[in-house]
């Protein structure tokens, strides 16, 4: 347990605490607090929204440029009223109540039975030189989840989780920083939920339970206490307020849904020509493929090798043919290159974009030019530069920007030498000159901004283009510039089996468009890992194979002929669901809705999905249980309540149970919600291969609902109402099925095609789709279903 023995023991500093309070100012927002000399702000953002400040000297900080939350200014009117006893002041509001101790400045929150909850411990707040701190108390019965990027399992309890971004290469089940920094977390316990956002870019940590049972510090090496919290009690209410706090993501192009390809390296264009046609003639689904650092010229960022790559245009210009994006990866470190006729350097350094040490010296550290110096993606004009430099890829038909490294991570000497790893240094100042800071309050927001960059130069140059942005290190808020995955895992099973609950904390991050590398990126996978992991890989978000210089190559058909069926399988099936993962999508852009879902998501009540991680939801209809062990051939699936049918054989299962499911290898247990209407399209080789010109619904028996969302695709012209949403829903009435399927709303026109509803077991209707309202009724006494078709008037 290395990270709670062989620590020589510390005379921590005492901390001070807030002590008794008065109520000194009341506005219609916000109520303060002092001490005489502290002062303590509670601020009413929404009704389930508290933004709670603690200013030892009395003087709260100044909003920063690069703030990742919401002004509070900007925030509608939130009405509360305020009560005062002598023991006490509370403010209540539709959600809440918040009660502030008079003896103490001690803070607890009550919902709307009563139930207290987010409830500082004995200690409440406090401060010493560089650091402040709130103690919570841990009820028996809450779970911890969220945190950003985490190892382990899903519930977080008992661990110390360090925010700091960091090249975490080789990570494990018990590694604390990673290459996310995100602090927000979500508890839940039956009938109650809420989320905490600790608002500070410097190093903080969480000790949830670890140093002592019942009790959650939280601590930042900070002048300021500021942190939100969050009343649910749904897991959806909660992560809805949070994105309406940090932000939520765009809408991808809608070939980022599909299969991406990559390996460190495809070393020249014939071996990139030849990847895209064994994909091609192999009938295997796929949009993307990934480059990584050997297009470089030396590993020069914004060039392209005149060797390897000497025509860049023209072999995109054939891979568009073929109907692949091509993704190219960019690392923040430029080439130090002196008189080497390198403009990027040249540039940054004329301009003084680079980051300097506290004396004025220009910082270098080493990656894979060797040496090399790092922008300060702080200032707006340095972020502008950087985006503008992305013309180099983009002119040549690059579509999408892998950012790497960007932690930052480097080496305090060449790779390849012994040597450590380092940052810049903690005094390094950074920002704009008016509020310029330093690296210790920055660090955790490099890979964002970096990320941000590519994100807003990338609309620049190709604005009638969506484009893609993926990046390895982020802050909260990163959802709104990029997608994430998660870094240089191993192929093993192991890691397998830990990417369900790190995409799902990611998920109940805020971040939505999540990944993990399939089939391991260090290491060899074996034919039955890669078939298991592409099974899960068609669930991630975002689906990408990866694998190491130097390992066996992990493209499907390198395992023989019947994993290549299996990847064929799932990655037909990825497709065919790309209507109802389009939707998800949406519903991420418009709500901070994860798209990979655990299952206590949608059943945060039971207590059988409190610590089940190996189980997940896409999106509210679909359930997989994968296999993430070798050897297995049948698991243990724990049904929530409701009716769940087997996607595979079409079985009935009552929920509320475990039943035992088999699992050979070519065969994922997948179960539909009863209710449920996915929406299919046909098997395409990429996703713009064909206009969709049949979209069949597939409903099971029961009561639900569900809403389509369709645009282009591919623009911004959704922005301005160029989209459409068509709401199917499904009842039960007797020995029939009624399914109502309401007039499509919105601005985009579907090409001309025919819509398929089919109800399982029951039949199918084919209709022209014209927009109009319709309602369908299936009988299960005939195969040959009545139909009318009703317009609305």
């Amino acid at each position: 347990m290395p990270e709670f023995v062989g620590q020589l023991p510390v005379a921590e500093i005492p901390w001070s605490t807030l002590g008794a309070v008065k109520l000194i100012e009341q506005n219609s927002q916000a109520v303060t607090f002092s001490n005489g000399t502290a002062q303590l702000r509670l601020s009413v953002l929404a009704a389930n929204l508290i933004r709670v400040r603690l200013a030892p000297t009395g003087m709260f900080l100044p909003r920063r440029s690069w703030s990742v939350t919401r002004d509070d200014d900007d925030w509608l009117p939130a009405a509360f009223e305020l009560q005062e006893t002598d023991a006490w002041v509370e403010l209540t509001t539709a959600a809440l109540r918040v009660r502030i101790e008079r003896a103490s400045g001690r803070l607890t929150c009550f919902d709307c039975q009563d139930r207290p909850f987010a409830q500082d411990e004995t200690r409440s707040m406090g401060w010493r030189p560089g650091s402040v701190a709130c103690w919570k108390q841990i009820e028996p019965d809450e779970h911890f989840y969220g945190f950003g990027e985490r190892t382990g399992l899903l519930d977080q309890i008992g661990r110390r989780l360090t925010n700091w971004t960091t090249d975490s290469l080789d990570y494990h089940a018990l590694t604390d920083a990673m290459y996310q920094a995100i602090p927000f977390f979500l508890v839940l316990r039956p009938q109650l939920g809420y989320g905490i956002f600790l608002n500070t870019t410097c190093r903080s940590q969480f000790d949830v339970g670890a140093d002592e049972a019942g009790v959650c510090r939280m601590q930042a090496e900070t002048s300021e206490l500021d942190y939100y919290i969050l009343y649910g009690p749904e897991p959806a209410t909660i992560l809805h307020t949070y994105t309406d706090l940090t932000g939520r993501m765009p809408l991808p192009p809608r070939w980022a849904l599909g299969y991406h390809q990559c390996r460190w390296s495809y070393n020249s264009e014939a071996e990139v020509q030849q990847l895209a046609q064994e994909f091609r003639q192999r009938r295997l689904p796929c949009d993307v493929i990934h480059l990584d650092i050997d297009y470089m010229q030396g590993f020069r960022v914004f060039t392209w090798n005149r060797q390897r790559f000497p025509q860049p245009q023209a072999l995109i210009q054939t891979l568009t043919e073929a109907g692949f994006k091509v993704v190219t990866i960019v690392d923040p470190g430029v080439k130090f290159e002196p008189e080497g006729d390198y403009a990027v350097f040249d540039e940054g350094l004329e301009q003084d974009y680079f980051v300097r040490d506290a004396q004025g010296k220009v910082f270098h550290g080493y990656v894979w030019p060797d040496r090399a110096v790092f922008p300060d993606f702080l200032r707006p004009e340095v972020r502008r530069w950087w985006g503008d430099w992305h013309h180099v890829l983009t002119d040549a038909g690059v579509a999408g920007i892998w950012n790497d490294m960007n932690e930052p991570a480097m080496n305090d000497r060449p790779f390849g030498d012994p040597g450590v790893k380092i940052w810049f240094p903690l005094d390094a100042p950074q920002g704009p000159l008016q509020e310029r800071t330093d690296h210790a309050e920055t660090h955790n927001l490099y890979g964002m901004m970096m990320a941000r960059a590519a994100a807003e130069g990338l609309e620049r140059l190709r604005p009638q283009t969506r484009s893609f942005v993926l990046t390895r290190a982020g802050f909260a808020g990163i959802q709104r510039w990029s997608a994430v995955w998660t870094g240089d895992n191993h192929s093993r099973w192991e890691y397998l089996e830990m990417s369900l609950p790190m995409l799902c904390n990611l998920g109940l991050s805020g971040v939505a468009f999540v990944g993990a590398d399939i089939g391991g990126f260090a290491g060899n996978a074996t034919a039955e890992l890669f078939a298991r992991w592409i099974q899960v890989g068609m669930l991630y978000p975002l689906m990408r194979a990866h694998s190491i210089i130097g390992s066996m190559r992990h493209e499907p058909w390198v395992f023989g002929e019947h994993v290549e069926q299996i990847c064929r399988q799932y990655i037909e099936l990825r497709y065919q669901l790309l209507p109802y993962l389009y939707t998800l999508f949406w519903e991420a852009a418009t709500t901070g809705a994860p798209i990979l879902r655990p299952l206590l998501y949608h059943f945060p009540n039971d207590p059988h999905t409190s610590q089940l991680f190996d189980q997940v939801m896409l999106g509210p209809s679909l359930m997989a249980a994968p296999v993430c062990r070798p050897g297995i051939e049948c698991r243990s699936v724990y049904l929530p309540e409701g009716t769940w049918y087997d996607w595979w054989t079409r079985e009935k299962h009552e929920g509320g149970q475990h039943i035992l499911a088999s699992a050979p290898l070519d065969r994922m247990p997948l179960y539909v919600k009863a209710g449920a209407v996915i929406p299919l399209a046909p098997v395409m080789q990429h996703v713009e291969e064909l206009p969709l010109k049949v979209l069949r619904i597939k409903i099971w028996s029961g009561n639900g609902e569900w809403t389509l969302y369709e645009d282009d695709g591919d623009s911004f012209e959704y922005r301005d109402g160029a989209w459409a949403t068509t709401t199917y829903r499904v009842a039960l009435e007797g020995s029939q099925t009624i399914v109502c399927i309401d007039e499509r709303s919105g601005q985009w026109m579907p090409p001309p095609r025919t819509v398929i509803v089919e109800v399982v077991g029951l039949g199918e209707q084919s209709f022209e789709d014209d927009g109009s309202a319709r309602q369908l009724v299936f009988s299960g006494e005939s195969s040959q279903q009545l139909m009318r078709a009703i317009h609305d008037s």
